[in-house]
């Protein structure tokens, strides 16, 4: 068939699908209506988790199932906003992985609300200047973000779900060149999962801390003494020159992120089938505390997923204990596990049951 001929056909095609969009939006909107009269909060993550989980086991290509994903959530999205106006707080400016992370999760038609730190992110979505938070929790060559981890145990807010993002490192400047750098600036993170490549390339530079690599990124576009290291998203926003393309020391180096909410706000996310339970417990300092405290998931066969500890600060050589476990805390199995669990501990906390994406 001719190329204008196959044109054509696909002008057609997008005319037809911009109508089913439309027809689409407009059952949003019904939808909304009813769920203002119920007092029900207009984004219920299980409920979107659950279309595209079928979407994409529906897809007979040749469209990826991976593609599935990303453009039902920008539909939703769009859809969602139609309804009310989504504040997302993440740690910004412009341009840093957090505002990626959140863009990804959900969508592109939200409200930004970027903050100056973590803390900031806790504190405008417990306040309700947020509808919901975006915070790194675990990063795959460094291991726990420990901030985030600490200010579960001081603030209300609740897990309701998570993403995960390739995090890929540029080196960028006001300039053009790498000589001449005197200083490079970037959140500690990425300062330490590019430690090799800058001990390679940048022996003499120095390592500056920044509250994101966004803010680095606005600094080193000021100062042309200085390098960032951040997302191709912050050298556009900056009008930075990228030196160096991808230059953390793990190729496949990934964060984790935490949705999180206020929970009188927004309620907990329903049970979908592929769901995590997200917990922090201590036990009292004697030997085998430790052992007991993983027994009961043990006897009722859940599968804990993630283990770390953080000490509580307490002079006593005392250790809070983030644990993730595969299940939602309704199933009878995890419900059983988590009440012979608090029974051993003395602080036991569930951070959410939300759910994870399914590849």
């Amino acid at each position: 068939m001719p190329l204008q001929a196959l044109r054509a056909q696909i002008d057609t095609l997008d005319r037809e699908l911009l109508a089913l969009l439309n027809r689409r939006a407009r059952l949003a909107l019904e939808v909304g209506e009813l769920k203002k009269r119920e007092g029900a909060p207009v984004f219920r993550p299980e409920r979107e988790a659950q279309v595209i989980d079928g979407l994409k086991a529906a897809n007979a290509g040749p469209l990826k199932a991976e593609s599935v994903a990303p453009i039902w959530r920008e539909v939703m999205s769009a859809c969602r906003a139609l309804e009310s106006p989504t504040r997302v707080a993440y740690l910004g400016p412009a341009g840093t992985f957090s505002e990626l992370a959140a863009l990804g999760y959900f969508g592109s038609s939200i409200v930004h609300v970027p903050c100056v730190s973590i803390d900031e992110v806790f504190r405008a979505t417990s306040a309700g200047a947020a509808d919901f938070g975006v915070v790194p929790v675990e990063n795959s060559t460094e291991g726990m973000v420990a901030r985030s981890l600490d200010l579960f145990l001081h603030t209300p807010l609740c897990i309701v779900g998570e993403t995960s993002l390739f995090v890929r490192h540029n080196l960028m400047r006001r300039v053009d060149r790498l000589e001449g750098v005197a200083a490079v600036v970037a959140h500690p993170q990425a300062l330490a999962q590019c430690h090799a490549w800058l001990s390679a390339h940048l022996p003499q530079a120095e390592r500056r801390p920044a509250a994101s690599n966004a803010e680095g990124a606005r600094l080193a576009a000021a100062d042309e003494a200085l390098a960032a290291i951040a997302s191709d998203r912050a050298a556009s926003e900056f009008g930075l020159h990228v030196l160096a393309p991808a230059i953390q020391d793990d190729a496949h180096n990934r964060t984790r992120f935490a949705i999180v909410a206020e929970p009188t706000r927004s309620p907990a996310p329903r049970a979908t089938g592929h769901d995590c339970t997200s917990l922090v417990v201590s036990v009292v300092n004697r030997p085998g505390a430790v052992h007991d405290m993983l027994v009961p998931l043990k006897n009722h066969g859940v599968s804990m997923t993630r283990f770390e500890s953080r000490p509580a600060r307490s002079g006593q050589w005392e250790y809070y204990f983030y644990i993730d476990i595969e299940g939602h805390a309704e199933e009878p199995q995890v419900s059983a596990a988590l009440a012979e669990l608090r029974g051993v501990c003395a602080f036991f906390k569930v951070l959410g049951s939300y759910p994870v994406d399914v590849k």
